[in-house]
């Protein structure tokens, strides 16, 4: 499973309002190869979940990811940091053994 915090799910509310995404649309996170660390973290838009995704909710936000990131990712509880330079989403990853010090990318 991955989660949520209020934060997060707050800015992904008001990303969602502002692209009037339909009912049905969700927050699409996955992984790929690369970054300093080995993979890094992705986040988009989902219009629908694909068949084979895994579907989640969390503080009310819909969360789909494919099998293959869910494997790096499931434990993950997304935050949302909104410092003065500094206005991003942090990705508190269990699975995670390394990450580079910006925290965009992993090794496991």
């Amino acid at each position: 499973m991955i989660t949520l915090t209020e934060r997060a799910a707050k800015e992904i509310r008001r990303i969602f309002d502002e692209r009037q995404m339909p009912p049905e649309g969700a927050l699409r996170i996955g992984i790929k190869g690369g970054g300093c660390s080995g993979f890094s973290y992705t986040l988009g838009i989902a219009g629908k979940p694909a068949e084979d995704d895994l579907v989640f909710e969390s503080q009310g936000v819909r969360l789909v990811t494919d099998p293959k990131s869910h494997l790096y990712l499931n434990g993950t509880e997304i935050d949302f940091s909104d410092e003065l330079l500094d206005r991003r989403f942090v990705f508190n990853n269990p699975n995670a053994k390394d990450r580079c010090s910006c925290g965009v990318s992993f090794s496991t």
